[in-house]
Formats: structure tokens, C-alpha cells, sequence
């Protein structure tokens, strides 16, 4: 394993906390997702997203992988979150009574 990178700008700093939280957000989405018996097509683009995720946090923010993945895999990762709170939302909070 590589030794964390310190990032020299903030703005640098701010994106891979960005990243970070996007990382672990997509990781928990995916362990619901799972658990909850999500659809199968769902469950394969939250891991994918997640799994390159983890990929990209192990390499430089400078290399060539994480230049060309990047861009697209945020947008990829958010789609595919915002698809799984619909899912949830739409799946198992009107079956879970509250309160």
C-alpha cells in the first residue's frame, strides 16, 4: 500500500475529500444495495463505480489513470447513487413503517 499523498493546493485537497466521501458514500450505497436485493444491473454499477474508486485512490492524482477515468467516473458514480436512492426510495421506505 501506498503512504497517503498530501496534496499541495487546497483546491486539490478539497476534491480528493470530495472523492473521499464519494468513495464511502458509493461503498455504503453498495452494501445496502446487496443486502436489500437491489437489482442486479444497480448493484453492478455502484461496484463498479466503487471498485474503481478504490483503485484510483491508490495511484498519484496526477497519473494517466486517474487523468482519464476521473472526470467521467464522478458523474458515472453520482448517477449511479442517485438511482439507488430512488430504488430505495421507491422500494423500501414505503414498505418500512417509521415511527
Amino acid at each position: 500500500m501506498s503512504k497517503p499523498r498530501q496534496p499541495d493546493d487546497p483546491a486539490d485537497r478539497e476534491s480528493l475529500l470530495d472523492l473521499g466521501h464519494l468513495r464511502r458514500e458509493v461503498r455504503t450505497a453498495l452494501e445496502l444495495a446487496v443486502v436489500a436485493l437491489a437489482p442486479s444491473d444497480l448493484i453492478d454499477r455502484l461496484a463498479a463505480s466503487a471498485g474503481l474508486l478504490e483503485a484510483l485512490a491508490e495511484l498519484p492524482k496526477d497519473s494517466a489513470p486517474v487523468i482519464a477515468l476521473l472526470p467521467t467516473l464522478g458523474t458515472r458514480t453520482r448517477s449511479a447513487l442517485d438511482e439507488w436512492q430512488k430504488w430505495r426510495h421507491e422500494h423500501l421506505e414505503r414498505r418500512i413503517p417509521r415511527g
